[in-house]
Formats: structure tokens, C-alpha cells, sequence
């Protein structure tokens, strides 16, 4: 999902991608949302979670023309399946929805920051700190990356 407003005023947009599984969020902050920046953000959101042990077999978006474009059908390699949102239904993409409110109450507008530089210096620690020490209710109080690891579940 993204989050910005009109080009050429100096806005960034944020593209997310999260785990459906574990919540494990990857996120970059972007220039625009173009057909050719979403696909480059997928192949850079793929190879992450490759990473992290997650095989990306599904991706949902909304109905953006970026993510309708031939680039970005060429950034999921044929293999992995493309699923739209129901247009005007936001609960369709609850866990993105879901982050965007964690990231406006936890990061964006936590403390006021003296400049957009400064706040967006501190985006990659935000999103390391989700990861990897937020515990989350939503997977009983684990954090995604712990969460990942214990695909089985015997594990506390």
C-alpha cells in the first residue's frame, strides 16, 4: 500500500509489504509510485523476505496502475499469484491497514522532528525495531521475526 500525496510538491510515498503469517514488514519510502518504482519495490520486498525465510507464493495490492502495469507483473517472475483488493473495501488489506496506524502512532508523528530528512532517518530503526523486538497481540506476543521461526508453533 502507499501512502503520500501529489507528486511534485516534495512528498515521499511509504510501499509496504507484510508477512500474512508472521507481520513481518518490509517498507521502503519512495519518490512516487510509478509503475517501474512499485516493481523495483517488489523485487526488493521479495529478496527480503527470501532472507528471512518466507516464500512469497501471493502478493494483494490495491487496483494502483503501478501495480497493473507489465513491469510489475514482470517483478512476480510468472510464479507468484496477484490478488486485487476490492476497490472502496480497505479491510480487504487489513495487516497493511493495520501498520499504516502503527506507523502514524509509533514513528511518524511520535515526537515532532525538525525536518522530513530527520524523520525519515529514522524510518530503517523504526522498521528494524518492528521486526525484530515489537512484541505484537495479534501473534501472541511474539515478534514477527520470532514468529517466523516458529512456523510450527512448539516453540515459546
Amino acid at each position: 500500500t502507499r501512502a503520500g500525496a501529489p507528486a511534485g510538491r516534495g512528498y515521499s510515498y511509504l510501499h509496504h509489504a507484510v508477512d500474512d503469517y508472521s507481520r513481518m514488514v518490509y517498507s521502503e519510502i519512495l519518490p512516487d509510485e510509478k509503475k517501474d518504482t512499485a516493481a523495483g519495490f517488489m523485487k526488493r520486498a521479495c529478496a527480503f523476505f527470501s532472507t528471512q525465510g518466507i516464500a512469497v507464493k501471493r502478493v494483494m495490492t490495491d487496483n494502483g496502475a503501478c501495480y497493473r502495469s507489465t513491469a510489475f507483473d514482470a517483478a512476480l517472475g510468472g510464479v507468484i499469484k496477484h490478488l486485487y483488493t476490492k476497490p472502496y473495501r480497505p479491510q480487504t488489506n487489513g495487516k497493511v491497514e493495520r501498520f499504516n496506524r502503527t506507523l502514524m502512532q509509533e514513528w511518524a508523528y511520535l515526537r515532532p522532528y525538525t525536518s522530513e530528512r530527520a524523520r525519515q532517518q529514522t524510518y530503517a530503526a523504526f522498521i528494524h525495531d518492528y521486526n525484530y523486538h515489537r512484541a505484537h497481540t495479534a501473534i501472541g506476543g511474539l515478534t514477527p521475526a520470532q514468529r517466523v521461526h516458529n512456523v510450527t508453533g512448539k516453540y515459546s
